[in-house]
């Protein structure tokens, strides 16, 4: 399994309660793919850097995890038709500066 992460940035025009939900069944299809959520780590409303469907505003969520390719594609396809999302990124992270961050907080 590779580590990635996702950055998603949601609509803030939606309640946070929808927000939570949409991030939960994003983790659940992680879960759900053989992957493992690992730090989730919420941003918050912050201003966006150019209007997205006429919005100045997202609510940021960085999610680190791991799985496989198919982990990521099922993730994909869940964001992409996920209406709270306005946009999101996912990235594989480098597996050696994931090992040296860990023994860093050690």
């Amino acid at each position: 399994m590779r580590p990635y992460e996702t950055m998603i940035v949601f609509d803030t025009a939606v309640d946070a309660q929808s927000i939570q939900v949409a991030l939960d069944r994003a983790l659940e299809t992680i879960r759900s793919n053989s992957g493992t959520p690992g730090n989730i780590d919420r941003w918050g409303k912050r201003p966006l850097a150019y209007e997205i469907n006429k919005r100045k505003e997202g609510y940021y969520v960085l999610v680190e995890f791991t799985g496989e390719a198919t982990t990521v594609d099922e993730l994909d396809r869940i964001l992409t038709l996920s209406d709270e999302v306005l946009r999101f990124k996912i990235l594989r992270r480098n597996e050696r500066a994931s090992a040296s961050r860990v023994t860093a907080q050690a």
